[in-house]
């Protein structure tokens, strides 16, 4: 049975909803996370042919679709909205629609909105078609030098300091490399938590703004990488990779 969120039946068992479905698609499309060049031929000639696209913020898909001059009618879906906006989405593929899910920047659903979309479009029988492409935590693993074969990833913290608190201590207990993503803002806090409950030793990666002009990788343990954090006011996108082995 194909289910909403409110438990009703949102495809018709009839021949044109049939129909519907088998040319019903929903592309997960990897974007650029900060070079736009780095775009793939399969996403642009996705986003130019679907019917619509989803996105996190208009601001932001607006300015990669001007860039490639694409014009697209957009829908959002982000932490604020998705309960609401998924069944009117899921609707529209259903009457045969071919769409395109894009977040800010790289790969969609890594600590992005999406995954109820998702989840409802299988459930719908909406054929799910990944779109490959750029992904901020593949690029900082193979430029780390660090040993990534077996790696953990956590994705976000809480804000909050106690629960923070808890779940380093908790990360703490593993073995594989692991990879924690945070907002700018909270780069440094974040780094001092770490030296405070990990410790100034543990050795750790900083990928800082890839594929961005102000690229670099600041690699050495925790209490180093606080200094140049501290030292240059470190403001900026990053992905953090910690060898807890």
């Amino acid at each position: 049975m194909s289910l909403s969120l409110s438990g009703k039946n949102l495809c018709h068992e009839d021949t044109k909803s049939q129909r519907n479905i088998m040319k019903s698609k929903l592309y997960i499309v990897s974007t650029p996370i900060g070079n736009y060049e780095d775009i793939t031929f399969r996403a642009l000639k996705i986003l130019k042919e679907c019917d619509f696209i989803i996105c996190e913020e208009f601001k932001e898909a607006r300015r990669l679709l001007s860039r490639f001059g694409i014009k697209k009618e957009l829908f959002s879906i982000n932490e604020h909205n998705e309960n609401e906006n998924v069944n009117d989405l899921i609707r529209k593929m259903l009457e045969g629609n071919t769409a395109a899910l894009i977040s800010d920047c790289g790969t969609p659903l890594f600590s992005d909105p999406g995954h109820l979309l998702v989840d409802l479009a299988i459930q719908n029988k909406i054929d799910v078609v990944p779109v490959p492409g750029v992904s901020s935590l593949l690029a900082a693993l193979v430029g780390s030098g660090l040993d990534f074969e077996k790696f953990y990833y956590y994705g976000w913290l809480s804000p909050k300091k106690d629960i923070r608190r808890k779940q380093l201590l908790d990360l703490r207990k593993r073995k594989e490399t692991i990879v924690l993503m945070d907002t700018p803002y909270r780069l440094k806090i974040l780094m001092e938590d770490i030296v405070q409950h990990l410790g100034s030793n543990i050795p750790c990666v900083l990928a800082f703004e890839l594929t961005k002009e102000r690229e670099k990788f600041y690699r050495g343990n925790a209490g180093n990488i606080l200094s140049h954090i501290e030292k240059e006011n470190l403001k900026g996108e990053f992905v953090l990779i910690l060898n807890n082995k």
